[in-house]
């Protein structure tokens, strides 16, 4: 029963080694019921596997010696492929939400950002708190700096400074991330 088809086979750019590309001269072996066979020469381990229908598959290249299990090589590529991409998937990516404010805001005003700023920190992402002056407000930079101090204060159970208060032109800007 060969499975095979003649000619010469290229070479697995990625993924494990399988059947002649395995270059050791014994592996230990796993047929596909998960038994160990044993430490063998990879051409007979080979050709149990061929015997079997399935593929000899090097699954740990690291070992001494090396791992190699009778498996189907397609369906081992698709199945590492679904992991890697599911692991990839359930990664939570850490955005930078931003939170603009004034220097002369009311405390109503004041309690719904900081609410935002709760809740974005809660999700873990960082929070950027901008300040813009406007006008005349530019000479009482002291204002933005007490605003971003107490938004620093009542975050910080919750967030640490990433960025100290500092001022970018008109703007004057923080970084809070969760803790």
């Amino acid at each position: 029963m060969m499975r095979r088809p003649l000619g010469p086979t290229p070479l697995p750019l990625n993924g494990p080694r399988f059947n002649e590309f395995i270059t050791v001269p014994k592996v230990r072996v796993i047929d596909e019921n998960g038994e160990n066979l044993g430490v063998m020469y990879t051409r007979e381990a080979m050709e149990q596997a061929n015997a079997s229908g399935l593929d000899l598959v090097e699954v740990s290249p690291n070992a001494d010696p090396p791992v190699a299990k009778f498996l189907d090589v397609g369906k081992f590529k698709y199945e590492t492929q679904k992991k890697a991409n599911l692991a990839r998937k359930s990664q939570k990516t850490q955005e930078i939400k931003e939170i603009k404010m004034r220097p002369n805001i009311d405390d109503h005003d004041y309690d719904v950002k900081m609410r935002k700023i709760n809740e974005f920190i809660a999700e873990g992402d960082k929070v950027k708190c901008t300040l813009r002056f406007r006008g005349r407000e530019l000479a009482h930079g002291q204002l933005g700096m007490m605003v971003l101090q107490r938004v620093q204060a009542d975050t910080a159970e919750i967030a640490k400074v990433e960025q100290f208060p500092r001022m970018e032109g008109r703007q004057m800007l923080m970084v809070l991330a969760p803790k």
